[in-house]
């Protein structure tokens, strides 16, 4: 090597030149040859926008079922998740005062309408004035509204449901002494659940009613459709975003109402 060195110390300017040129053209022909391949062509975008809101599972009905009189739970359709069909008797109370008030109302319109039946013979016999007949006649129509109150007094003693669903909480239990307004069950309708969700503002330049989306389900890890029902007519302002409502398509008995995850909005 030293001596190639002391070789090319010696030699002419231009022949000097052309060896550096041979070697500078080495040099960029191998960097050449080293070049990385050009960048893989970008992924197909997702056919999905980017914002992947909460969503949560809601039933389409649910109330709670309150006594409506004071009695005794004499029983009780019990059970967490327990089915009921629409009119099948939830709670049953013990009607024995409600049936000896229909029974003495009953007997009290009989007696009014007798009472009411002389007093019309005996004005017929001028023995007996128009004012008496009337007094008999509102006798009688007191008595007929007691039985009637009656009668909606034993027609409390029997809670019905009022759709077909299932029982997610019970307040009672038999025997318990109840006082009107006091909660009984807890119920949700059966059928298709609802979604709701807030999605940003800026959506409403697409979003409407009938829009179809996905939804993926935390608890099952499973992707389910739906559609939107309604937007609410306000936007909060203070996270510019709206609430929605949809529905889940078609019967699904894995799903439940509090269930959460995302919704996946299809691009137009």
């Amino acid at each position: 090597m030293l001596l190639r060195l002391m070789h090319m110390k010696f030699l002419p300017l231009r022949g000097l030149s052309a060896v550096l040129a041979v070697g500078f053209v080495s040099v960029g022909t191998g960097a050449w040859a080293q070049k990385p391949n050009p960048r893989p062509a970008a992924k197909e975008a997702s056919a999905y926008v980017a914002d992947s809101p909460r969503v949560l599972l809601i039933p389409q009905r649910e109330t709670t079922l309150v006594a409506q009189t004071v009695a005794q739970v004499r029983d009780i359709r019990a059970g967490l998740g327990t089915a009921f069909r629409k009119g099948e008797t939830l709670v049953r109370f013990d009607c024995g005062q409600p049936v000896a008030r229909r029974a003495i109302a009953r007997a009290t319109v009989s007696s009014a309408k007798q009472n009411l039946a002389a007093k019309q013979r005996l004005k017929a016999l001028k023995a007996a004035g128009g004012v008496e007949v009337g007094l008999a006649r509102a006798e009688v129509d007191k008595a007929a509204a007691e039985l009637q109150l009656a009668n909606v007094q034993i027609g409390q003693c029997r809670i019905r449901a009022p759709y077909a669903g299932r029982i997610v909480r019970q307040h009672v239990r038999q025997f318990q002494g109840v006082k009107a307004g006091d909660p009984l069950l807890e119920i949700v309708a059966s059928g298709p659940l609802k979604l709701r969700l807030n999605v940003p503002s800026r959506w409403l330049a697409w979003l409407k009613a009938g829009v179809n989306f996905e939804i993926q389900i935390d608890e099952t890890g499973k992707r389910y459709p739906a559609s939107v029902q309604a937007l609410n007519a306000r936007v909060d302002a203070a996270s510019q975003s709206i609430e929605i409502e949809g529905v889940v398509k078609g019967e699904h008995r894995d799903l439940l109402a509090g269930m959460s995850g995302v919704a996946r909005f299809a691009r137009d």
